[in-house]
């Protein structure tokens, strides 16, 4: 039996992470209670444990004496030496105790005490497993879909991904593996839970941790990150080395590193930016791809009001506005956007000469200004009536401009701080 129950603790060490000094304490603890069930008391029991070996003895020490008046605690000389040649009055022998003495219920409730222990310890072991592992990527099994709940193996215990964890758009199926984000532990009906995501802004920002080299040595680093799972995420990058690109490390050769997140993600843009500390400057990288005349950033109040020319509007504010809203999860910036003729008529380029000063690289102006598409103030009047949801043909010119701009992130060029895929 000893041989039995040291190959039954290695299995449990081995397959579900708990110790074996646990497990020998659980014993103790049992054994003690059978005896106290079958005795009515533990004051003199002594459980002896061989660790090594598994052997056990269960004794009792009593004091030999003439005459017995306490026999919980004293034993006759008589009976003493039976048990022992060499017992003299008034010394403590022990009195052997057999475990197959024990009643049925005694030993159930041994058995109970024993198993409660494993759980208890199995919990534990989890818990601490899972702790290590959160904030980080694992690969796990899908079990079953329910109700918009996807149940999921990750090995030591099964986890839930619900609705508001899923990316929109995602279908599983039984046996598929599938990537999730481990947030922590939770507490649940019956113990901690591990909780498990796909949809948070940090299982982008940990793939690529995974997938680029540069960010595995601190070469390269991410700064900031905002998503909106399913559409688009928005990253800043820095790179620790002058002669690294940080973009071009994020993409790789023929968009070899980021092609692998994206295809996890089903498809999901993914803008990378160059970080600044100059939070003008962010702000700028962070509108990317539309381009910005000028940027004025109040560090104080964490705001920032943004000129952009009157073609490049609604490719700085996005489709509903989503453009601009990830700017400004990322920068931590409250982003006001104007177009330049807005800007003109609130009177924020007061010293602006719109035929001699404006950017040559702009030339809706100067000699290719055309009255009859602005209108005479030079304002397109389509965007005069554009709010956050916008009006129907102004989503669909957006969304067009879009397609164009990210059909392919082969066409990019990875120098650019908008480079985009």
């Amino acid at each position: 039996m000893n041989a039995e129950l040291k190959e039954a603790l290695d299995a449990l060490e081995k397959e579900k992470g708990i110790s074996k000094d646990a497990l020998f304490d659980a014993i103790d603890a049992s054994l003690h209670k059978a005896c106290e069930n079958h005795f009515g008391s533990t004051e003199n029991i002594v459980v002896s444990i061989d660790r090594e070996t598994c052997d056990f003895d269960i004794y009792t020490e009593k004091m030999v004496v003439n005459e017995v008046k306490d026999p919980i605690h004293e034993i006759s000389y008589e009976d003493a030496k039976k048990i022992n040649k060499r017992a003299k009055i008034d010394e403590i022998t022990r009195v052997h105790i057999k475990s197959k003495e024990f009643g049925r219920i005694a030993a159930q409730n041994a058995k109970s005490i024993i198993l409660q222990k494993i759980r208890e310890e199995e919990r534990q072991s989890i818990s601490d497993y899972f702790n290590k592992k959160a904030h980080d990527i694992m690969t796990g099994i899908v079990q079953r879909v329910s109700n918009g709940v996807v149940s999921v193996n990750l090995g030591r215990t099964d986890a839930v991904l619900t609705q508001e964890d899923i990316i929109p758009g995602e279908v599983f199926i039984p046996t598929q593996h599938i990537k999730v984000y481990v947030v922590g532990m939770r507490d649940g009906g019956k113990g901690p839970r591990v909780q498990i995501s796909r949809t948070k802004a940090a299982m982008v920002k940990r793939l690529f941790e995974l997938e680029v080299a540069e960010m595995k040595d601190k070469t390269v680093e991410i700064k900031a990150i905002s998503r909106e799972a399913g559409s688009r995420t928005k990253m800043a990058v820095w790179s620790n080395d002058p002669n690294v690109d940080p973009i071009g490390a994020c993409i790789g050769v023929n968009g070899s590193r980021i092609t692998p997140i994206v295809n996890e993600l089903n498809g999901e843009k993914i803008d990378i930016i160059h970080w600044s500390d100059n939070p003008a400057i962010l702000v700028e990288n962070a509108l990317s791809p539309a381009k910005v005349v000028a940027v004025a950033a109040d560090e104080d109040e964490h705001s920032a009001l943004v000129v952009v020319p009157n073609d490049q509007l609604s490719l700085a504010i996005g489709m509903k506005g989503q453009n601009a809203r990830l700017a400004a999860k990322l920068t931590g910036y409250k982003i006001d956007i104007k177009s330049e003729s807005q800007a003109r008529d609130e009177g924020l380029f007061e010293n602006y000469e719109e035929d001699d000063e404006y950017d040559e690289e702009y030339e809706d102006y100067g000699e290719d200004y055309d009255d009859e598409a602005y209108g005479e103030d030079g304002y397109d009047e389509d965007y005069e009536s554009y709010d956050e949801d916008g009006p129907e043909e102004y989503e669909d010119e957006t969304e067009e401009i879009e397609d164009d701009l990210y059909e392919t992130y082969e066409d990019t060029d990875s120098d650019d701080p908008g480079s985009e895929t």
